[in-house]
């Protein structure tokens, strides 16, 4: 695999408002909350937000392990030719992974 366009750290704070009843006695980030930490760390590098553009399209998402409060994540961005690769990991695992499809290139051009 190449490697990483750009590296972004998150921490998952212990009181994040998305573990507020999901799920009482166990939580767990949910997906679109996980998902919004990629998209949030993707637009703070120019050349992926130059990439992604206004209006993301996530071509495939896997979620692998839950993500508990106090998480430490990392987020490792690749570009391909025609998505932006992304991985998700605790440090022990990947918790998650997938592409967002490419808005700087002409989506009509043959694969």
């Amino acid at each position: 695999m190449s490697e990483p366009v750009a590296t972004r750290q998150v921490r998952i704070a212990v009181d994040h408002p998305a573990f507020d009843g999901h799920f009482p006695g166990q939580p767990v980030l949910p997906g679109v909350a996980l998902l919004a930490e990629v998209l949030e760390s993707a637009r703070r590098e120019p050349t992926l937000a130059a990439c992604i553009g206004s209006e993301p399209r996530l071509a495939v998402v896997k979620f692998l392990a839950p993500v508990r409060p106090g998480a430490s994540l990392v987020i490792d961005f690749r570009l391909g030719a025609r998505t932006i690769e992304w991985r998700v990991g605790d440090g022990a695992r990947d918790v998650a992974s997938g592409q967002i499809t490419r808005a700087d290139i002409d989506r009509g051009a043959p694969a």
